[in-house]
């Protein structure tokens, strides 16, 4: 089997998981400046096997797309001719960095090493990951 690749896109820093092989365990990658994602994407997939990205889909309460739908949108098209041979799912990624702060205090993290906005992408794309694999099984 081949690996899943999350993203947690933001429009300065993407957050970035991935699974193991075997599909089951999703683990922070690192976090990336979004300039650099495509790049950093392809330079991955050159060295492992991604048999599909997950992007996080953002809504509001309301279930309606979020203002940064419009850039992921805009990412999506440049991944798509970039790396068209990879599948792209979206996964709803609400409270996702809610989630991701709550982990960091959850696993002692002092405030300082809290307040690290990478950590929280990071964590954010794990935790979106860790949806769209519970939401296959």
């Amino acid at each position: 089997m081949a690996r899943i690749l999350a993203i947690d896109y933001g429009t300065k820093r993407t957050g970035i998981a991935v699974t193991d092989e075997m599909q089951i365990i999703a683990s922070g990658l690192t976090t990336i400046d979004t300039k650099e994602l495509l790049v950093f994407l392809k330079n991955y997939i050159s060295s492992e096997n991604v048999d599909k990205f997950v992007v996080g889909l953002p809504k509001q309460m309301d279930n309606t797309a979020s203002e940064s739908e419009v850039y992921i949108q805009e990412f999506l098209e440049k991944l798509a001719k970039s790396i068209p041979h990879i599948p792209v799912a979206r996964v709803d990624e609400r409270f996702t960095s809610k989630m991701a702060f709550q982990t960091m205090i959850d696993s002692g993290l002092k405030k300082k090493q809290r307040q690290n906005k990478a950590l929280v992408d990071e964590i954010s794309a794990t935790l979106i990951l860790q949806s769209y694999l519970a939401s296959q099984s």
